[in-house]
């Protein structure tokens, strides 16, 4: 993968910053040049989320649309029962390489 692992500290979280200055610096591109490309794949993606396409990147894993029903719930304040509308989820189930990666 032509990513760098993440030498992450705990609670510390990388965004859409973080990820194109490693690609920039992995790539001689310019910052600019890499967030461009980071928010263009964020927005394919999107796109074929809601276009509900499963978006399968080899190698790290696969995105896919699920459907949630409506249901009832409760307020957990008050006790009250409420109704929780069907809704549409986006779902992640890492490559076995990022699970192996990730279990040592």
């Amino acid at each position: 993968m032509w990513l760098r692992a993440a030498s992450t500290t705990k609670g510390h979280h990388m965004n859409n910053s973080d990820l194109a200055d490693r690609i920039a610096e992995t790539n001689g591109l310019s910052k600019a040049e890499s967030r461009k490309i980071v928010d263009a794949v964020f927005v394919a993606m999107t796109e074929a989320a809601v276009a509900g396409e499963e978006i399968a990147i080899n190698g790290f894993g696969k995105f896919k649309v699920k459907d949630s029903a409506a249901r009832e719930g409760r307020n957990p304040s008050t006790g009250e029962t409420i109704q929780i509308a069907a809704s549409k989820k986006l779902g992640f189930t890492p490559a076995k390489a990022v699970k192996d990666k990730l279990n040592g």
